[in-house]
């Protein structure tokens, strides 16, 4: 699959796509990404469904009884083997948040490359770099409980 496939699969997919470089022999992806109250955006087709939660039990609770319909209803992310920035925001979620990107599964936890962090206060952006190698990850938010998203890395 080419690079301009490649984007353009991901924007139909609702992935938002900015290349960035930080010079000729090292460039990297840039994957766009929003958390409001209990999902991220992209990854279920840009739909806000305009949850409310002012701690994480809120969450817990939202995505107990709408994630797996919702997760359902998803297509995973595919991406190649190469260097990624997960640019992520925090639109309205009135507490901290992270990401946290891994291996789906245990074996894979422990062998596929993962990327996290916190610190995403309200209006915040944070980038997370990460070189992805092939295999199946899924990526979450643990502070703003999200359901598990599935990205898939292949050739």
């Amino acid at each position: 699959m080419s690079r301009n496939t490649l984007i353009a699969s991901a924007l139909a997919a609702g992935v938002a796509l900015t290349l960035a470089s930080t010079g000729p022999a090292a460039a990297a992806t840039v994957i766009e990404l929003t958390q409001t109250p209990c999902q991220f955006l992209e990854p279920e087709g840009g739909t806000d469904h305009g949850y409310r939660s002012a701690k994480k039990a809120d969450c817990e609770a939202i995505n107990e009884a709408s994630g797996a319909a919702r997760l359902a209803a998803t297509e995973p992310m595919t991406l190649k083997p190469g260097k990624y920035i997960f640019r992520v925001t925090n639109k309205n979620v009135p507490y901290g948040l992270g990401f946290w990107l891994r291996g789906d599964g245990i074996v894979a936890r422990a062998t596929l490359p993962s990327v996290s962090g916190g610190g995403l206060t309200t209006g915040a952006t944070k980038d997370y770099e990460v070189e992805l190698t092939p295999g199946s990850y899924v990526f979450s938010c643990p502070l703003n409980p999200t359901p598990d998203y599935r990205l898939v890395v292949a050739e």
